[in-house]
């Protein structure tokens, strides 16, 4: 897939990584970006089509792929972290965080299909996380959200192989965007450039790979799922010793 060919539709297209997937589709010279958005008048960057969309809202998730019939590349970036433990975090921010990170995509994702089927098969980029598959005893609810939509992008990657739609997973630790606010670097947390980590991301869609890993962290922890359980997770089977 050469990128400059495509008309991409954006999801979470006014901040954090959203921001930065439009601006280097821009710089890659794209024919025709939607910028999707909640509010699509906060949308200030010249040339984009702001586009109406809540992903947890099934009619403006329809009403946008009526719109944008002309896409061929699909970024599913919109997500949330309500930051929540399974065990005492708030049951409705959880729920919140599925409805967005699973459900949306899914919305999106069956809304588009046929689209990107008329037009030649095209290609969906889903941004997950290295908490797809991995957790860390805190902000879990989030790695449940992401992991749902790994298996999602793997299903989906099987149910449009038959049009010709090639689905790329994105994978990456912490990024520095308003998502990651709380990690600061002086307290040493290890943040990526989001410049960096789209670039990869749109290098892999146009290679044709199926995941792209926008870290050596996650990386690592990818080729490390083979190993028992308690390999990754020893101070889960501590108190044993």
């Amino acid at each position: 897939m050469e990128i400059t060919q495509q008309v991409a539709f954006v999801t979470g297209a006014g901040r954090g990584l959203g921001k930065h997937f439009v601006a280097e589709l821009q710089r890659r010279g794209v024919t025709k970006i939607y910028a999707a958005v909640r509010n699509p008048e906060s949308i200030d960057v010249p040339g984009v089509v702001p586009v109406r969309l809540d992903v947890t809202d099934d009619a403006t998730v329809t009403a946008a792929a009526e719109l944008a019939q002309d896409v061929t590349l699909l970024v599913n970036n919109a997500g949330v972290s309500a930051l929540a433990p399974f065990v005492k975090g708030d049951i409705d921010a959880i729920r919140h965080e599925m409805d967005v990170n699973f459900w949306g995509v899914l919305r999106t994702v069956r809304a588009f299909a046929p689209v990107l089927g008329a037009n030649g098969g095209g290609a969906i980029l889903n941004v997950l996380s290295q908490m797809a598959f991995r957790v860390f005893g805190i902000a879990d609810s989030y790695s449940a959200s992401k992991a749902a939509a790994w298996q999602l992008t793997n299903g989906v990657r099987l149910e449009l192989a038959g049009q010709g739609t090639q689905l790329t997973a994105l994978l990456m630790a912490l990024v520095d965007t308003d998502m990651s606010a709380w990690a600061k670097p002086e307290d040493g947390w290890d943040l990526a450039r989001p410049e960096d980590v789209v670039g990869a991301a749109l290098d892999g869609v146009e290679a044709g790979v199926a995941e792209v890993y926008g870290d050596e962290m996650t990386r690592a922890w990818r080729a490390r799922l083979g190993e028992p359980i308690e390999s990754l997770y020893p101070e889960a089977f501590a108190h044993r010793a």
